[in-house]
């Protein structure tokens, strides 16, 4: 699931959290879990972490960012959202602040939608291509009819 991504159980009184999210403020919870990888993965020098997640029924690119998170030991990384292929659409999600997300792109049902059926059109999936010689990776976003709806390209960090 989503790192900064707010998944209720029970969404009628935003009472209780699914996922890693416990909501904006300092960690708490399984978000403590997160902190100590996050640490573990500075620390240890450890480059090019990308998130590729899915489970929450829309397709989104995340940004974090320490310098605008409650957390901030942490080496800046990227996430990619989407998914599944054939089942109702919801989002978009509230996002927590205690990791930095930045959302860079999104698509979901307008207007607050929820449910949507597959022929709606909103389902969507994710490509991942790496070159062979240059080591960049691209991951775009895509529709169900296999358009291309969101792309970054990520060149890869050498360590010296």
């Amino acid at each position: 699931m989503p790192i900064g991504m707010i998944v209720y159980d029970d969404w009628k009184n935003k009472s209780t959290f699914e996922n890693l999210a416990n909501g904006d403020g300092a960690p708490k919870g399984r978000e403590l879990e997160m902190v100590e990888l996050l640490r573990f993965i500075k620390q240890n020098r450890i480059e090019n972490v990308v998130w590729l997640t899915a489970d929450v029924h829309y397709t989104a690119a995340h940004y974090y960012d320490p310098n605008k998170a409650q957390f901030q030991d942490f080496t800046p990384f990227y996430e990619f959202v989407s998914g599944p292929l054939n089942a109702g659409t919801f989002g978009p999600n509230d996002m927590d602040n205690t990791f930095g997300p930045q959302v860079l792109y999104s698509k979901h049902p307008e207007g607050g939608k929820v449910n949507l059926p597959p022929s709606a059109g909103l389902q969507f999936f994710g490509q991942v291509d790496i070159d062979a010689e240059s080591e960049e990776m691209t991951v775009t976003l895509k529709d169900l009819a296999g358009s291309s709806l969101y792309s970054k390209k990520l060149t890869p960090v050498k360590q010296a």
